[in-house]
C-alpha cells in the first residue's frame, strides 16, 4: 500500500509519519512545500519525498501517482489575518489535490478535520457527522467547505472519502501544547473566565487511528476522533501546568486575550514572524466541542491507551 502524507513536515503530518514508516507493506509519500523532513526519512527505502506547491496543480501529479491513500494535514498556521487567506489555503487548496487524485484514481482520500465545523457540540449533544454546519471561526468554516467539497465529489466518482474529525491532540512535541508550556513556563499564560468543554485525544492513540483509517478496508465517511474524558479547556490547563511545576493560568477578561493576539497579528505582519495567537484561534478556542466517537471505536481503534489525558499525563 502506498500512502502520500501531505504537510509531512508539519506538526500531526510528522506524527503520523514516524507511525506509519514501520508498518510492514506501507510505502510514504511524503509531502512537503518549504519545510524538511526529518533526516532519518531520507534513508528509508521505504520513502519518497516530494517538494510541492498545492496553489499549482502541475506538482501534485507526481506524488500522487499510483497512490491507494492521501491523508490530508497541509495547511497554514499561526500567520496574522487567517480570514483572508484560509479561503484560499484550505479550501482552493485542498480541491486542486483532490482534483488531482481524482484523476490518478487515488482509492481514498483521509481530511483531517475538527468537531467545530459543526458548530457548538457538547457530550449531551454531540457533533455527529452532519455537513450543515455553520461555525463562527474561519478555521472551521474553510475546513467544513473541504468537507462539503470532498464528499461531493465522492458522489460524482466513487472514491473513499473520509474525514477524520480530530479533538485536541495532547502530549510532548504538539505544537499548541508546547507554545502553551512556553507561556506556562515564562509565566504568562492566561485563559477566558468562561468555562469551555473540550474532547481531547492522545498523540498515541491519534496515531494508531490515523494509521488505521489510512490502512484497514472499508474506511468511509466521517469519524470523530477523541477519548472518553470530559473536561474544560481550563481544567486540562490547570492540571498540565501543575504537572509543569509552573502556575496555572491566570482568568483573565476575554478582551485582554483578543488585544494579546492582535498585538501577535500585527507584530506577525510588519517583522513576518509567527504569530502563536490569533484572534481567529480565540474565536474557535470559546467553542464547545464534542464529538460522537462511536464510529471510531467500532472501525478505528476499539481500546484507546489513554482513556482520559490524566491517564496520558506521562506524555507530556
Amino acid at each position: 500500500m502506498k500512502v502520500l502524507i501531505t504537510g509531512a513536515a508539519g506538526n500531526l503530518g510528522n506524527l503520523l509519519a514516524k507511525h506509519m514508516v514501520n508498518e510492514p507493506g506501507v510505502l510514504l509519500n511524503l509531502m512537503t512545500h518549504k519545510k524538511e523532513v526529518a533526516v532519518d526519512f531520507k534513508k528509508r527505502n521505504n520513502v519518497a519525498i516530494f517538494k510541492s506547491d498545492l496553489s499549482k496543480r502541475e506538482t501534485l501529479y507526481e506524488p500522487t501517482k499510483n497512490v491507494d491513500v492521501i491523508v490530508h494535514f497541509a495547511g497554514i498556521l499561526f500567520q496574522a489575518n487567517p480570514e483572508k487567506f484560509l479561503p484560499i489555503t484550505n479550501t482552493v487548496y485542498f480541491q486542486n489535490l483532490l482534483d488531482v487524485a481524482i484523476e490518478n484514481k487515488v482509492k481514498r482520500v483521509i481530511l483531517i478535520s475538527f468537531p467545530h465545523v459543526e458548530g457548538e457540540s457538547t457530550i449531551d449533544n454531540p457533533a455527529k457527522g452532519h455537513l450543515n454546519g455553520k461555525p463562527s471561526s474561519a478555521h472551521a468554516r474553510t475546513r467544513g467547505d473541504e468537507e462539503r467539497y470532498l464528499f461531493a465529489q465522492q458522489e460524482k466518482h466513487q472514491f473513499e472519502a473520509v474525514s477524520l474529525r480530530v479533538g485536541m491532540v495532547y502530549g510532548d512535541g504538539i505544537l499548541m501544547i508546547d507554545t502553551a508550556r512556553w507561556f506556562a513556563k515564562h509565566g504568562i499564560l492566561g485563559i477566558w473566565k468562561k468555562p469551555t468543554w473540550i474532547q481531547l485525544i492522545s498523540k498515541i492513540d491519534f496515531q494508531f487511528a490515523t494509521s488505521n483509517a489510512a490502512t484497514l478496508p472499508n474506511i468511509n465517511g466521517i469519524y470523530h476522533l477523541g477519548d472518553e474524558g470530559n473536561q474544560t479547556l481550563q481544567e486540562f490547563l490547570d492540571t498540565t501546568t501543575k504537572y509543569w511545576g509552573c502556575r496555572k493560568p491566570v482568568r483573565m477578561p476575554l478582551w485582554i486575550i483578543m488585544f494579546v493576539a492582535k498585538t501577535f497579528e500585527i507584530s506577525s505582519l510588519l517583522f513576518g514572524t509567527r504569530s502563536p495567537l490569533t484572534k481567529d484561534f480565540i474565536r474557535i478556542g470559546l467553542v464547545n466541542y464534542y464529538g460522537d466517537t462511536t464510529r471510531m471505536r467500532n472501525e478505528l481503534l476499539e481500546d484507546l491507551k489513554y482513556k482520559t489525558f490524566k491517564e496520558g499525563k506521562d506524555t507530556f
